[in-house]
């Protein structure tokens, strides 16, 4: 299933996604709080016989509004590492993004900083508590996948702060929708393509990944515990704004568009703060 968060005519309600059309679930509660096997298990009775209504993705809101945690991972492709010169087994990060950094997949995007870069990535939404889990069962947390755009403030990116860099109003949008984990048959072979103004700048492959999705979630939870409707930015491929010489920084009028195979695609313009 794709599960929205939808803005309907009367109402912010958990939508289902189809071909070009929404099954409004007549749910007002929260989508994290569905996320669980019997949450999912409503959600498809109600796919099954609900009501299918034109669809309007400018209407769509950030599947969970207010992750309880919001985690990126830094240099985690082998691509990306590869292009700014540093070693994967020394230099991989985590940093959280604050709730106010969530944005629609749709919503446009803002800094007074110059140094506004892109980064489109794959974002695994924990449906369970997940605390000190190992590899070998991690797959088993997921509830789902999502397309964030870890949007970043270079100049503002420190390996003590990187809060400040990452943790910008609106600098993580995401979505679409929440694709279910059984709607993904392998999560380390999908494309995943960044364009800006519809010139390609990232074009790769979540095959590139130094630590594989379920490693990550290992890694993470034994420390902290990772509640339901957790999303984890798992990192990004080649080709950022930055890679170039001389770097190529976001601008107002600028559209950024990440797509990941069979999860859709979000959209965001940079605007004038």
């Amino acid at each position: 299933m794709k599960l929205a968060t939808y803005a309907f005519d009367d109402g912010v309600r958990i939508g289902i996604v189809g071909d070009g059309s929404i099954v409004d679930s007549g749910l007002a509660e929260p989508l994290m709080d569905m996320i669980d096997a019997p949450g999912l298990e409503r959600l498809s009775a109600v796919a099954a016989k609900g009501e299918h209504k034109p669809f309007a993705p400018e209407r769509l809101l950030a599947p969970i509004p207010h992750p309880p945690l919001f985690l990126g991972v830094g240099l985690n492709y082998r691509d990306h590492a590869k292009e700014v010169g540093r070693d994967l087994e020394t230099t991989s990060a985590v940093f959280s993004k604050p709730s106010n950094s969530v944005a629609a997949p749709f919503a446009d995007v803002a800094s007074h900083h110059t140094s506004f870069d892109y980064e489109g990535e794959l974002g695994v939404v924990i449906g369970r508590r997940c605390y000190r889990a190992t590899a070998a069962v991690a797959a088993g947390y997921v509830a789902g996948y999502v397309i964030v755009n870890d949007l970043s403030v270079r100049e503002l990116l420190n390996p003590h702060s990187l809060i400040l860099g990452k943790g910008g109003v609106g600098h993580a949008p995401f979505g679409p929708w929440l694709t279910t984990a059984d709607e993904i048959a392998d999560p380390h072979a999908l494309s995943i393509l960044t364009s800006v103004s519809g010139e390609v700048r990232q074009s790769s492959n979540t095959h590139e990944m130094h630590r594989n999705l379920w490693q990550l979630i290992a890694w993470l939870s034994q420390s902290l515990a990772l509640e339901p409707g957790t999303i984890v930015a798992t990192g990004s491929p080649g080709g950022t704004g930055a890679s170039f010489e001389p770097p190529r920084w976001l601008v107002p009028g600028d559209v950024v568009r990440v797509e990941i195979a069979g999860l859709g695609a979000i959209e965001n313009r940079v605007v004038a703060p």
